[in-house]
């Protein structure tokens, strides 16, 4: 725990930015009926049944200190998916970057051997050199900052039926843009403020 707390306190370095990372599996449900829109005076009704259409799995990468936030849509969770995003986390997001500090919690496939299920040896050692993790303790994933944003995420955006992971995916999209929006938009008038 300390370990993780440490790293937080620390300033941002961009050499050595810290990055959360979490991921959550999402059903996704059909409706059996067709919805009733909302009017003036009734709210908005679906039926409690639905059809099951499987599930996906949802990364998200977020560095706190600069606000920074992404959100990645895969079929299913496993070590091939992990390496790909740690591949594109360095080279994508922080190519500049010596190390990159990942904090993340200790799933079987949060593991840099990963990287070697999905690249040839060389390529896994390349991004490896570039990964640094820091997980939290058993029973204190809470710890990790991704999970408080997955929190505001599910409330904001996940609480309806989602029927394919395309439909996910475009929710996601228009929600990290405009989380983006709203973080700009608090820039520009911490910046008005203090001139």
């Amino acid at each position: 725990m300390e370990d993780v707390l440490e790293l937080y306190a620390e300033p941002h370095d961009e050499a050595r930015p810290v990055v959360c990372m979490d991921e959550l599996s999402k059903e996704l449900h059909g409706q059996v009926a067709e919805p009733t829109p909302a009017e003036p005076g009734h709210t908005a009704k679906e039926d409690y049944e639905y059809t099951r259409n499987g599930t996906a799995n949802v990364f998200l990468l977020l560095c706190p200190l600069l606000g920074w936030r992404h959100l990645e849509v895969t079929a299913k969770r496993g070590y091939l998916q992990f390496a790909s995003v740690m591949k594109v986390l360095v080279d994508v997001h922080f190519p500049k970057a010596e190390k990159v500090r990942v904090v993340l919690d200790n799933l079987n496939t949060h593991v840099l051997g990963a990287l070697y299920e999905a690249f040839p040896p060389e390529e896994a050692r390349r991004i490896a050199t570039r990964l640094e993790f820091h997980y939290t303790p058993k029973h204190g994933s809470w710890l990790n900052m991704a999970e408080m944003e997955f929190s505001v995420w599910t409330r904001q955006c996940l609480n309806r039926r989602m029927e394919t992971a395309a439909e996910l995916a475009e929710a996601i999209a228009v929600w990290e843009r405009m989380s983006e929006e709203s973080s700009n938009w608090r820039a520009s008038m911490q910046g008005n403020r203090t001139e």
